[in-house]
């Protein structure tokens, strides 16, 4: 399916609107057609080095669809990197912290492993000003779409009653309109749940009991298997004080956002740092945290669960041919057979 068509699917309820009188069925297909301008406008902007300081690095470069809508890396490597994303790319630019996924990030009230970004608007600005990400300002990303015609008149069609169309709260508003279609729920525990009860073998089944028993579910709560909770996980470090950096309360000490779990086989490496190579060592060090001893087919049963059970890739963006600016897209340097 092309990126223009999945985008389009996610708009089928906005898009319904036999039931209505004739002008509200107007109203909101004009509206879903701007939605939907505005998602293909931010999937190429999303993908496009123009907005990157070296011109080579993209949004994409740390959010690929062959990572997990992450970037397999420990720590992710910002500008000046070279056009390589993935586990091959080097670069002297290292980030603080592990790239959290993008899955169902519009679900969340907070984004960042410290809870900085109230809003995928404002978190979809956040790059361009560090200088371990994008490093490009604002401004200069705005001014350097404004000379590109077709972002010119790309802007126009999704923005049409603003002037001037390219600007900074554009920008976030189509940056987070792609975001919010990386949408992950027809896994096969939602189909279990739906009342398949084919949708889960026996060890992924018994891998779900676990997962209520251990309460992990208080943390990673379904259906999404995330929350906007902050903990502490027993992986310490004296140069990232993790949430206590934004709030400054003693308690959000070390403490970081909990991940969502879904499609989590996709984006190893694990935890704010990355220093959990394995699903399986992850799950054995969450099992740790919380006092239990599992056997070893236990530990399998509750890692089949994380890794077959919640994986849902069928809304994977489309990587487009080509950008408007004509730059090079960010390559990926190999792919990992699941």
């Amino acid at each position: 399916m092309r990126a223009a068509s999945a985008i389009a699917l996610w708009l089928v309820a906005s898009a319904c609107a036999s039931d209505a009188a004739p002008s509200a069925a107007a109203s909101d297909a004009g509206s879903s057609e701007l939605a939907l301008a505005r998602a293909e406008l931010g999937r190429l902007l999303f993908y496009d080095p123009i907005l990157s300081i070296d011109g080579e690095t993209a949004c994409a470069t740390c959010h690929s669809e062959h990572w997990g809508m992450s970037d397999g890396l420990p720590r992710a490597i910002g500008a000046f990197g070279g056009s390589l994303s993935g586990p091959g790319r080097q670069g002297e630019n290292l980030g603080l912290r592990n790239t959290p996924a993008l899955w169902n990030a519009a679900e969340r009230s907070v984004l960042s492993w410290d809870g900085r970004a109230e809003s995928l608007e404002q978190q979809a600005l956040l790059p361009f000003e560090l200088e371990a990400e994008l490093a490009l300002p604002v401004a200069d990303a705005l001014a350097a779409l404004s000379a590109v015609p077709e972002y010119e008149a790309l802007f126009a069609a999704a923005f049409p009653d603003a002037a001037p169309a390219i600007s900074r709260m554009h920008l976030a508003s189509a940056l987070s309109a792609f975001m919010r279609t990386l949408v992950s729920d027809r896994a096969p525990y939602d189909a279990y749940e739906a009342g398949d009860r084919g949708a889960l073998r026996e060890t992924t089944r018994a891998g779900l009991r676990l997962f209520f028993e251990l309460e992990c579910d208080g943390c990673h709560t379904p259906p999404l298997f995330q929350s906007d909770r902050f903990a502490a996980r027993g992986l310490s470090s004296e140069t990232d004080l993790g949430r206590f950096e934004i709030t400054g309360e003693p308690n959000d000490r070390h403490a970081f956002r909990v991940p969502t779990l879904r499609n989590v086989s996709e984006s190893a490496p694990y935890f704010h740092d990355g220093r959990t190579k394995t699903l399986r060592e992850a799950v054995q060090h969450e099992v740790e945290q919380q006092a239990a001893t599992l056997t070893e087919s236990e530990l399998d049963a509750l890692t089949e669960l994380l890794a077959k059970g919640l994986l849902d890739i069928s809304r994977n963006p489309d990587r487009p041919e080509r950008v408007p600016s004509g730059l090079p897209l960010p390559r990926d340097g190999f792919r990992i057979p699941r």
